[in-house]
């Protein structure tokens, strides 16, 4: 078996507006000016919690008050205004053909996260979600692909992480799982190659190709 584990936001969905529309609800809500469009792009995967501090301060009610704001706009709008990226629905489709194990791992919060992939058309061939719960806790990376090894009974080297981030290929390589990076999202080439990155796929196409090489590999089989 192969364990394919996708990152959501940048990776299958191209997620700004509902997302840069929603943080900018929150700091309207809060009375402070929001950052300007290139740096709110860059919160774009991150955990909101790392996030506001860096702009709000450090004051925890302030930044709960902050996520509430975010949460109160994406979840009546926010979730609903994304695009598939082109090219991701029919490698969703043919990874899942060829008998490969999928699921979602992104630090969206959970409920968001399954809302939005049982509306993709292709959200049937994701067997598991994992994300935060909402409480702040469990929302790195690495811990949540950990519990994808556990729950699918997968070893490192049956499994991959696709992500367009730094965060996706670090909580990769901190399970002793191959990264690959997609240059499509929000992440740059270089920022995922400084992350360690096994390879970097530049268009979907590209990335079915890495990761049937990553299948033979994996099974010792010539492919």
């Amino acid at each position: 078996m192969q364990l394919v584990l996708f990152d959501l936001d940048g990776t299958l969905i191209h997620s700004e507006a509902g997302i840069v529309g929603s943080l900018r609800h929150a700091f309207d809500r809060l009375g402070h000016a929001a950052p300007p469009l290139e740096e709110l792009r860059r919160w774009i995967g991150p955990p909101l919690r790392q996030s506001f501090p860096t702009i709000i301060g450090n004051d925890p009610a302030r930044i709960e008050q902050a996520v509430a704001y975010y949460r109160e706009r994406f979840d009546s709008q926010g979730w609903r205004e994304h695009e598939v990226y082109a090219g991701i629905a029919e490698l969703v489709e043919s990874l899942a053909a060829d008998g490969n194990t999928l699921a979602i791992v992104t630090t969206k919060m959970l409920t968001q996260a399954r809302r939005i992939v049982d509306h993709l058309p292709f959200g049937q061939h994701f067997r598991a979600v994992y994300g935060p719960g909402g409480d702040g806790q469990h929302s790195e990376k690495a811990q949540m692909i950990g519990r994808a090894l556990v729950d699918f009974s997968a070893t490192a080297q049956q499994a991959v992480m696709i992500g367009d981030r730094h965060f996706d290929i670090e909580g990769a390589r901190s399970n002793g799982v191959r990264g690959i990076g997609v240059t499509w999202g929000f992440g740059s080439y270089e920022e995922l190659a400084r992350a360690g990155a096994d390879a970097i796929a530049t268009t979907p196409r590209e990335l079915a190709t890495l990761l049937q090489a990553t299948r033979c590999a994996a099974q010792a089989a010539a492919c």
